[in-house]
């Protein structure tokens, strides 16, 4: 039988968890100046990429659920940084407004710093294979 000391050294869950907490704090923290948590940062520069996109292909794109993604796009849409418009039966598209571009332009410095800020401090570390064994994740599909 396996221990809980063991499974908290060890897991992958665990840990990636733990590191998402600390990294989306560093992002947050970073993007104050505008008013912008992390996840909400990266939804306008999804959205910014691939405009206008379904809320359900923007829901797969950031590897979210799409109840969840709508409920958080709500407060951009309310601070006037997001539309939402109806398409042909029930798929809505997100695009982002002047302002919400404009904020963009603003926050993509206060990220870089951020992004700079963890390059830094894991000096020596192997950033691209970690961005790559992160992109690997993100296509795990474990559904049958």
């Amino acid at each position: 039988m396996i221990d809980d000391q063991t499974i908290a050294k060890n897991c992958f869950c665990y840990k990636t968890r733990a590191a998402s907490r600390t990294i989306t704090r560093l992002y947050d923290d970073a993007l104050k100046p505008t008013g912008l948590k992390a996840n909400q940062f990266s939804m306008l520069v999804a959205i910014n990429i691939q405009a206008p996109i379904s809320i359900s292909n923007l829901a797969e794109s950031l590897c979210m659920e799409r109840t969840t993604l709508t409920r958080n796009l709500k407060p951009l849409e309310k601070e006037g940084l997001v539309t939402l418009s109806s398409g042909v039966g029930r798929t809505r598209y997100a695009n982002l407004t002047h302002h919400g571009k404009e904020t963009l332009d603003t926050a993509r410095p206060l990220w870089q710093q951020a992004q700079e800020n963890i390059q830094t401090s894991l000096a020596g570390q192997d950033m691209t294979t970690l961005s790559r064994l992160l992109d690997q994740i993100n296509q795990l599909n474990f559904n049958p």
